[in-house]
């Protein structure tokens, strides 16, 4: 009788959760550990760090070098936990009711688990087909780490037959995301006495109309949204996240800036849509540079994540329904991951995993026991397939 796989995952989960990977750090400490075991197995490694090496993704074969493999794909970054209310430590597992709590234990360490713990098997056994894992960094703010790994898997690896990121889907088959495009804009003033505004700018107040302009954007795009599309919500959505600015109450701000993410379903591109938009940021900065050099105002992209669009008669959709035992109907969400970035690169592409993304970013983060046995009958079910 095959081995079930949930204790070891289990195990893996709760080592991977210890470490504070949330995106604003480094996920060097998680990626060592993985090194590790991975070693300990007998199998080939690489990394693809970032920039200044405080990050790094990280790529693994185990079987044959030859095309027609499957790549398992996920992010090793969290979100922060700052401000939250748990009711245990998030870094620690621990159950509860039939439930792992912890930061990342659905979104989406569960998966990283899964995927290890099938790697024993995989690396002592005879694979016809290879099976590849990538693990990734800053998919959290922007997916910003996955497109170098993509790179490389593209150019070095025999070429993949198809690509399962898995993402908290309740291990059913997602074939399609939107995509998220998210900025940054910095409004510059100049610092005066609040009851003198001749005399200086209000960066936050002259920072108030463009954030009503994105408001009003939003709300166009609801209102314009396709009543057929298979997303909740079914049309683009514009969201401002963070704002910063100002020193005191009585002070006239020198600085504002905020963030905002647009999420376009598949086809629909966001940087037309924000034309307006950065118009106006030009034209605040010009009338603004009248009034005060030192004052301005810019719009910087920090990322843009395309959308995965499903596939016809998709072969990545197809395995995953089939390891999943999933005869449900096609099914959209309206997160975004590296499911785009993959599909734009020419791997057919699904999302599968374990937990829900109602779980996800919340405090008291959990993936059910049941979905983690779920995806150990998917870790199983690829076990037979790379080695019939």
């Amino acid at each position: 009788m095959a081995k079930d796989l949930t204790p070891a995952a289990l195990s893996i989960l709760e080592r991977l959760i210890a470490f504070d990977t949330t995106s604003r750090g480094s996920n060097l400490a998680l990626i060592e550990w993985v090194e590790a075991y991975l070693d300990s197995h007998g199998v080939a490694h690489r990394r693809v760090p970032n920039a200044d090496g405080t990050k790094s993704n990280l790529i693994a074969s185990v079987g044959p070098p030859v095309e027609g493999g499957v790549v398992l794909s996920g992010h090793t970054d969290v979100v922060p936990v700052d401000g939250q209310a748990w009711s245990s430590d998030p870094f620690a597992m621990t159950l509860r009711d039939g439930r792992y709590y912890g930061r990342g234990t659905c979104d989406m360490k569960g998966f990283l688990a899964l995927s290890l713990a099938a790697i024993p098997e995989l690396a002592a056994g005879a694979p016809h087909k290879p099976v590849h894992l990538a693990f990734s960094y800053d998919e959290e703010i922007g997916c910003l780490g996955a497109p170098s790994m993509i790179e490389v898997i593209a150019r070095e690896l025999p070429k993949p037959a198809l690509v399962v990121v898995g993402e908290p889907t309740e291990m059913v088959a997602v074939n399609g995301h939107k995509g998220i495009a998210t900025f940054t804009v910095t409004v510059h003033g100049r610092e005066a006495h609040s009851s003198q505004t001749q005399q200086g700018v209000s960066a936050i107040m002259e920072a108030v109309p463009l954030m009503a302009s994105l408001k009003a954007l939003g709300d166009k795009l609801e209102r314009e949204a396709d009543p057929a599309s298979p997303f909740t919500p079914k049309g683009a959505t514009l969201t401002i996240g963070v704002i910063h600015g100002g020193t005191a109450g009585n002070i006239l701000a020198r600085e504002c800036h905020f963030l905002f993410d647009l999420r376009c379903p598949p086809g629909l591109d966001p940087m037309p849509l924000l034309q307006p938009f950065y118009a106006e940021v030009a034209a605040l900065d010009a009338r603004l540079k009248t009034r005060a050099p030192e004052a301005g105002a810019t719009i910087h992209r920090r990322s843009l994540t395309p959308a995965l669009a499903p596939e016809p008669n998709g072969v990545a959709e197809a395995f995953a329904r089939r390891l999943a035992g999933d005869n449900g109907p096609p099914r959209a969400v309206s997160f975004a991951a590296e499911g785009g970035q993959f599909q734009e690169a020419g791997f057919s592409t699904v999302m599968c995993g374990p937990g829900s993304i109602a779980q996800a970013h919340q405090p008291d983060e959990f993936v059910e026991a049941a979905q983690m046995e779920r995806g150990a009958t998917f870790m199983r079910r690829l076990i037979e397939w790379a080695q019939p």
